[in-house]
């Protein structure tokens, strides 16, 4: 029986080379390049979306040589957000470690993450050809406008569980599913193969950001790698949240509202609206919603045959909704 570990074991050495051109990649002259972008690349993450990738690409049939640098791409083009997003959020962690604006601020961090996207863009167009930088390009495009439409939404206690959605897919959402998907245009596979893996990765997607906000309720954050509590305390309107507003009593609602809008607000405020989601349905909600994203997403790969790879991908998605981190 696979599990989690056994996948990485598999492609611990195609993982290797993707480190292998993330350092080349980031080497330069200009030492606060690779200090900044070391700092939090070197700092682990669980390489989730080029594993994805190399699965994907194996399921239909490439084992070449330009999954490695593609899916450095993937994981430079995540990395740059988190840089960027840690910026917005004014984070004190990312992965365990003081986040990188906390270390050489904020103009850095920002610069660097554009330096990782340029990067990304250049690997893109030596390895990739016009299909795959299309779909690399218009994910990282649904990424920017994501950003932008959280921005909007921040704080916003109408906000709406399709607005919610929205923010995912667009932020979360696209990235994964265009590394999915570009596994299968590495293969040459058919477009209706190609078609079930980009769906697989966006179902995944969903997934995965949904229980990321179960996981600021619940995780401890020497697991979680963040703050626990930093989506509320940022003004972020997560699926717990949201779901909580709209089943609450109006009285909890109206004690909400006000602590989510005031400036002001203290750590025994916050523990106020902890307390309010933990005693309702947002958490179990939430999870349910993420489990039925996964199920959607595995029967995608029902038009492949049973295989090594595609039984990774399956144990890759259950891993989706059992992590702690």
């Amino acid at each position: 029986m696979n599990d989690i570990q056994d996948v990485f074991k598999r492609y611990w050495d195609d993982l290797q080379r993707v480190e292998d051109y993330m350092s080349a990649a980031l080497y330069s002259d200009i030492s606060l390049i690779p200090q900044v972008s070391g700092h939090l690349i070197g700092s682990g993450g669980k390489r989730f979306r080029p594993l994805l990738l190399m699965a994907a690409a194996a399921l239909c049939g490439y084992q070449g040589e330009r999954r490695h640098p593609l899916a450095a791409v993937i994981e430079f083009i995540h990395t740059s957000t988190l840089l960027h997003d840690d910026v917005i959020d004014n984070a004190d962690m990312r992965r365990g470690k003081t986040a990188a604006n906390h270390v050489w601020g904020n103009a850095a961090s920002v610069l660097v993450g554009d330096f990782l996207y340029s990067e990304a863009f250049r690997l893109m167009t030596e390895h990739g050809d016009m299909e795959i930088i299309r779909v690399l390009a218009r994910a990282t495009n649904l990424m920017a406008g994501g950003e932008v439409f959280q921005l909007m939404k921040k704080g916003d206690p109408e906000i709406t569980e399709a607005d919610h959605l929205t923010i995912i897919e667009k932020k979360t959402s696209h990235l994964i599913s265009a590394a999915c998907t570009v596994g299968g245009l590495l293969a040459g596979a058919p477009a209706g193969q190609i078609a079930a893996l980009g769906r697989f990765g966006l179902d995944l997607g969903f997934a995965f950001q949904i229980i990321d906000d179960a996981l600021d309720y619940t995780a401890s954050a020497d697991e979680f790698g963040k703050a626990i509590g930093k989506d509320l305390a940022e003004g972020k309107m997560t699926l717990p949240l949201i779901r909580t507003l709209q089943n609450c009593p109006a009285a909890e609602r109206q004690m909400i509202v006000e602590i989510i809008r005031d400036p002001d607000r203290d750590e025994t405020s916050l523990q106020v609206v902890f307390s309010i989601v933990q005693r309702h349905d947002g958490i179990p909600y939430a999870l349910n919603m993420a489990q039925n994203y996964i199920e959607a997403g595995k029967n995608q790969l029902e038009v492949f045959s049973d295989s090594s790879p595609r039984r990774d991908l399956m144990v890759l998605a259950d891993y989706v909704v059992t992590r702690k981190f």
